[in-house]
């Protein structure tokens, strides 16, 4: 984890108080995250999902920061798991309704492509449809499997999904977050201590 830069945290100060049982040190400005800890909460997540998959149970990982998202994505669909990796739709699941006509909307016109119905139609028509399609892959793309609310939600950056964690709050879905020196632990079921900007630690 050291060589992963798992325990480097924020500037001392831009931190959170509530993050002080999580931080063993002060080095150069910054604040150095408490590994025996991070492991200790890194291995009940673990048990968690594991103990979750076994039973059949679905799984959201959430991260739109840009540099976390190719690889948000590339984890998701090898765990298959579903995933928002560019941006959080307001309402996403408190607003579940929504999300589902959004979701019907993109699996129709995806087959109108797939069938070659958008060379029928004028070119105007055609191209108007071809970015509703592209707009809809960006936003849902990553859950167009999904028929339901989460089982469980996993969260990279609390401070960048703070809205996608309030939902989560608000509906009792647990989550399981990625939590930096700046944040704030007490906001997630599972909080892991652990630098959520670098690629390497995410």
């Amino acid at each position: 984890m050291m060589k992963a830069g798992v325990h480097f945290g924020h500037g001392t100060r831009k931190w959170n108080p509530k993050m002080a049982p999580y931080i063993s040190a002060k080095r150069k400005g910054i604040h150095i995250t408490n590994l025996i800890r991070t492991a200790r909460f890194l291995s009940e997540a673990c048990d968690l999902v594991f103990d979750a998959a076994k039973r059949g149970k679905q799984f959201l990982i959430v991260g739109t920061k840009k540099k976390a998202a190719d690889s948000v994505a590339r984890a998701s669909i090898k765990a298959r798991c579903h995933y928002v990796n560019k941006k959080w739709l307001g309402g996403m699941l408190t607003n579940w309704s929504t999300t589902e006509m959004r979701l019907e909307k993109f699996r129709d016109l995806r087959m109108k492509q797939k069938m070659g119905g958008f060379n029928r139609l004028p070119k105007r028509d055609a191209t108007m449809l071809k970015r509703q399609l592209a707009r809809l892959q960006t936003y849902v793309g990553g859950i167009k499997y999904m028929t339901g609310l989460p089982d469980i939600v996993i969260i990279i950056d609390q401070h960048k999904e703070y809205t996608a964690l309030r939902e989560c709050i608000t509906l009792g879905i647990p989550t399981i977050c990625l939590i930096d020196t700046n944040c704030d632990p007490n906001l997630s079921d599972i909080s892991i201590p652990a630098n959520d900007d670098a690629i390497s630690s995410i």
